[in-house]
This record gives C-alpha cells, sequence and structure tokens, in this order.
C-alpha cells in the first residue's frame, strides 16, 4: 500500500498526539487506529500496525517503570503467561474475521471504549482492599483483557488500570506500572501472530512508533 505525504505526516502526527496521551491517562489507540483506518489502511492492517506502534510506547514505558522499581516480575509472571495466552486467543481470531465486518464492529467498539473511558470512575488516589486473590484476578484478567487487546486493543491499558485499582486494590502508580508490562505483553504477543499473517504495514507502524516515543 502506497501512501501520500500528507497521510503519513497525519499518521505520525496521530502517534505523536497517542504517546502524549498515553503517557498522561492512556487511551492512545483510541487516536492511533482511527488514524489509521481514515488514511484507508485495511481494517486487518490497521491492526496490525496500530500493534507495531504502540509496541513502541508500552516498551519505553515498561523499561522506565521497570528502571525506577516499580514492577516486580515476581508478581506478575502469572498475569504475563495468562495475557499472552488470552493475546494469542484474541489475536488468531481475528484474522479469521472478514474485513468487512471488521469495518462495522471497530467504529461501534472505539465509540464505546470512549464513552467508558469518559465516564469511568476517579480511583487509586489511595490503596484498598483486594477483593480476589492475585492468583485468580491474573488468571481472569490475563485471559480476559489480553484476549481483548489481541482481537481490538484501544482501552486495554486503561482496563487493566482501572482492574488493577477497582480489585486488587493498588494505588494509582503501581497501577499503571504494572499495566504497561502487561500491556506491553499483549502487544507484543498480538503483533507477533500479526507478522505472522502478514498483516503489517513496517514503515508506517516505525514512523508512527518513533512518534509515539517522542510524544510520551
Amino acid at each position: 500500500m502506497e501512501f501520500e505525504i500528507w497521510q503519513i505526516a497525519i499518521l505520525v502526527a496521530a502517534g505523536f498526539i497517542g504517546g502524549f496521551i498515553d503517557a498522561i491517562a492512556g487511551g492512545g489507540g483510541l487516536i492511533c487506529l482511527p488514524a489509521l483506518m481514515a488514511v484507508g489502511v485495511p481494517a486487518h492492517a490497521a491492526l496490525a500496525t496500530n500493534k507495531l506502534q504502540g509496541s513502541f510506547g508500552t516498551l519505553t514505558a515498561t523499561l522506565n517503570f521497570t528502571r525506577k522499581g516499580y514492577i516486580n516480575f515476581k508478581e506478575v509472571y502469572l498475569g504475563i503467561i495468562f495475557t499472552f495466552l488470552g493475546a494469542v486467543l484474541g489475536t488468531t481470531l481475528v484474522l479469521f474475521i472478514d474485513a468487512k465486518f471488521l469495518n462495522y464492529i471497530i467504529p461501534v467498539l472505539l465509540i464505546a471504549i470512549v464513552i467508558y473511558t469518559i465516564f469511568s470512575p476517579n480511583l487509586g488516589e489511595i490503596e484498598r482492599e483486594a477483593k480476589l486473590s492475585q492468583n485468580a484476578f491474573f488468571v481472569i484478567f490475563g485471559l480476559t483483557l489480553g484476549f481483548y487487546d489481541g482481537f481490538f486493543g484501544p482501552g486495554a491499558g486503561s482496563f487493566w488500570t482501572f482492574a488493577f485499582i477497582g480489585v486488587l486494590g493498588l494505588s494509582m502508580k503501581n497501577a499503571v506500572a504494572n499495566t504497561k508490562v502487561l500491556n506491553f505483553t499483549s502487544n507484543i504477543v498480538a503483533l507477533a501472530v500479526f507478522i505472522a499473517g502478514g498483516q503489517v504495514i513496517w514503515l508506517i507502524g516505525i514512523l508512527m512508533g518513533f512518534a509515539q516515543v517522542l510524544g510520551g
């Protein structure tokens, strides 16, 4: 697929803005995925390329939180395993769905995620009592949100953060740190499946990825 200069400029700008938004509150995919589809990228390729550019931001954030000591991998390893499995299932399924159908459901999902984000509760100011054991949490939410991120993606980081806060009772800082690890896991797994399916537009994804890092 060939792109005009103005289309590339729009996508790079979307990557930058998406990275900026992700760094503040999450949800950069709500900017980048619609931008890809707006310039005519087919649904499967848009989802795949969005995973490539999104992996830049989640990797950078994960490394930053790890260096600062906010991530305890001994605690989140189970989440990584089940997020991995969920993402494989979700991405494999979406590759078998007709692109015309995806063109209908993606806008609906995007609108639903925007509404949820706007009206989501203000949590995380203080740590709360956990409502579920950590192992059960990682199995349930790892599979569920890993599947969702592999199948679609935008808003997955916010869902993880709200789950860590609302269910495990973590503070916002710790919730966001753990979110980045699991978000990167599902991003990189989904990306690998999309690569195997030949859906990634490499040049656009890399340009948007660098723009996202700069925005972040």
